[in-house]
């Protein structure tokens, strides 16, 4: 049976760049189960398996399609028990919730701003047209605006990870020994910046940084497939 994973790309389409769609290739990996990766732009996700989702990731496995980096994971756990756990339990699932909202309403935000240009100018130009006119009426205000601000949030970039930080001082992974889905969620918000951005958000020595290159080096590499903007 093969698996296809829908990612989100840009005119280099071998760079997937979504922080959804790198939890989604770690889960699958941490499940030990072979996907091919199709990558498609903005533009064609409304497209893509005759209307089934407005988001990518999108994973067709066999007959099933299922959206969303989270249910994907949750589909994952069901249909194979038999290979390794993403969650731990019902507990690790509900800490993995808290994890998601941390990072979409902390980590993301931040990234957003500080990557809007570079998000922009890698993509292809129906993309760049979308991107740009999605944005501005989200945001009230032009990418560039946009980018200015983000320098204020690249400054503050470091405290945020304040939490992750805490806990990585007991622990190699927010899994605990191994990584969990949590460690997946967090890897993806700081995987999107490093694919896509000029910006370095890790400093050396930081037990985040080093947190993140034990994830970058997951599962054979999967993480370093693509290498930093």
């Amino acid at each position: 049976m093969t698996r296809k994973l829908y990612a989100l790309s840009g005119a280099d389409r071998t760079r997937p760049f979504s922080p959804h769609v790198w939890k989604t290739k770690l889960a699958l990996a941490h499940k030990g189960l072979e996907f091919e990766v199709a990558p498609v732009g903005f533009t064609e996700i409304p497209s893509l398996e005759q209307g089934a989702t407005k988001i990518v990731p999108l994973l067709r496995d066999g007959e099933t399609l299922v959206s969303d980096s989270f249910n994907i994971a949750l589909y994952l756990e069901e249909a194979y028990p038999e290979r390794p756990t993403l969650f731990g339990g019902e507990s690790g699932t509900a800490a993995a919730r808290f994890v998601e909202g941390w990072s979409q309403m902390t980590l993301h935000p931040a990234i957003g701003r500080i990557a809007i240009i570079d998000i922009h100018d890698r993509l292809e130009p129906a993309d760049q047209a979308y991107f740009r006119r999605s944005r501005e009426e989200r945001f009230g205000k032009t990418l560039e605006a946009v980018a200015e601000a983000g320098q204020a949030d690249l400054e503050s970039f470091s405290a945020k990870l304040e939490p992750l930080r805490h806990m990585l001082k007991f622990q190699p992974f927010l899994g605990g020994v191994g990584p969990l889905f949590a460690d997946y969620i967090v890897f993806g918000a700081l995987q999107w910046a490093r694919v896509v951005s000029r910006h370095r958000l890790l400093a050396a020595g930081d037990v985040v940084s080093d947190w993140f290159e034990r994830c970058l080096d997951l599962h054979e590499g999967l993480g370093r497939s693509v290498t930093a903007a």
